[in-house]
């Protein structure tokens, strides 16, 4: 997925990031805390994610657009959001993952963005709201 974060100014920044989901309403990731868009996300929880298939031909592709609020996972919240991530990583020949993983002195930290809107583009890059 693509995941949109804006520091403190509003200045954007994009970054592509491996991913987990729960039931498509929270996407769950793991970064560096000092990533650029880890950092925008200490100063501004508000992101936008969009999730395409860069493979498909010219004018064939379909994409899912968000609208999320995103935050460093802390405390009991880890277990069973790490728990999602592992499983996805594991299912795509990736090792497991757990709290100790993701917790100092490790490099990396556990994300998730919880969605608020999602839709998709029609004719005219118009928006429709999905619901999943």
């Amino acid at each position: 997925m693509v995941l949109a974060t804006a520091d403190a100014d509003g200045q954007p920044w994009a970054s592509p990031v491996y991913y987990a989901h729960d039931a498509y309403r929270q996407f769950i990731w793991v970064s560096a805390p000092d990533a650029t868009h880890s950092e925008n996300i200490a100063v501004r929880r508000d992101v936008s994610i969009v999730i395409f298939d860069s493979r498909v031909p010219i004018n064939s592709g379909q994409a899912v657009y968000m609208s999320a609020v995103a935050e460093e996972v802390s405390g009991d919240d880890r277990e069973p959001l790490v728990e999602t991530f592992s499983q996805r990583s594991q299912q795509q020949g990736a090792g497991a993952w757990t709290v100790a993983d993701i917790e100092a002195p490790a490099r990396l930290r556990l994300y998730v963005a919880t969605v608020g809107e999602q839709f998709v583009l029609g004719d005219g890059d118009q928006r429709i709201s999905v619901s999943l």
